[in-house]
């Protein structure tokens, strides 16, 4: 009985100590932090529609701002109108083409039918030259309002494209979520003005955090991009837990150390900034410590 009883006090202590972190064996020190996006706004005008809180969870193509459209909708309406006009225009020079192709087609007969009534002497040179002068007439109109045709066609043209770039400004207003993440910060309210390039949310994955930790220059040839790590980080006053993450970036260049940082050797002038990328299953947060152990 003492035995397995000295055997469970083991296993306790052993526990304990599992779960105190690496003994002060860290290698680097950071905090973690989160690729965060600023949404702004990309129209101009007062915000009637808001959808999520700070904290919320979001997925991409998420509608989470509407801007006012009114006056947009009503500039539109108009380049709607202005269309529906120029082609009504469209219609009637079309109807005109046709007429003017008739009566040349008519003209045509005749200046043929007077041409063999010379040859057998049964009309005058007079009557030849009127038919293919009123030819010459009909064929001259009909380029004209060929020509008023190309207009009124570039005229719809400038209409459609106005209509797009409308159409794009009040696509504009209605904010979409860029990618799936939570809402860290909310900056504007329902009612507000907003201008272009305002920002209205801040928004963050934190499915993926990354520890930004620093090395002094003598370590740098010990990590590399793509190398797998040990990362500690508070689980409660007393203890740590450790996960695995991987190093996605180092810092080409040196930098004073931050006064946050304490080292497990003495402090270093220079150090090397590196990032750890960490899956987070939502025990991490945007600012924790955390513990990096390059070489167990």
């Amino acid at each position: 009985m003492k035995l397995i009883k000295y055997l469970s006090i083991l296993l306790v202590v052993a526990s304990l100590w599992s779960c105190s972190g690496n003994n002060g064996k860290s290698d680097a020190y950071g905090n973690f932090e989160a690729d965060e996006v600023l949404i702004s706004s990309e129209s101009n005008g007062k915000v009637i529609q808001l959808n999520v809180s700070e904290g919320d969870k979001v997925e991409k193509g998420a509608e989470i701002c509407v801007i006012d459209t009114m006056a947009l909708h009503l500039q539109r309406n108009q380049l709607l109108a202005s269309r529906k006009a120029a082609l009504v225009g469209l219609d009637k020079v079309r109807s005109a083409i046709d007429v003017q192709k008739t009566q040349k087609s008519v003209i045509e007969k005749d200046v043929a039918r007077i041409t063999k009534m010379i040859a057998e002497g049964a009309a005058t040179q007079k009557q030849y030259d009127d038919a293919t002068g009123q030819l010459d007439v009909v064929n001259q109109q009909i380029i004209n309002t060929q020509t008023q045709l190309a207009s009124v066609n570039a005229e719809v043209g400038v209409i459609d494209s106005k209509i797009a770039s409308m159409n794009d400004q009040i696509a504009r207003c209605y904010i979409k979520v860029p990618q799936s993440g939570v809402i860290l910060l909310k900056l504007a309210e329902e009612g507000e003005m907003v201008a272009i390039g305002k920002p209205v949310f801040k928004l963050a994955p934190l499915d993926e955090l990354y520890l930004r930790a620093y090395v002094s220059g003598d370590m740098l040839d010990d990590i590399a991009i793509g190398q797998q790590v040990k990362v500690f980080f508070d689980l409660d006053e007393d203890s740590n837990q450790s996960t695995v993450g991987i190093i996605s970036w180092i810092s080409s260049t040196s930098e004073f150390t931050p006064k946050i940082i304490q080292t497990k050797k003495e402090r270093v002038d220079q150090v090397y900034a590196f990032k750890v990328k960490v899956k987070n299953d939502g025990k991490l947060k945007i600012g924790m410590p955390g513990e990096v152990v390059i070489k167990e």
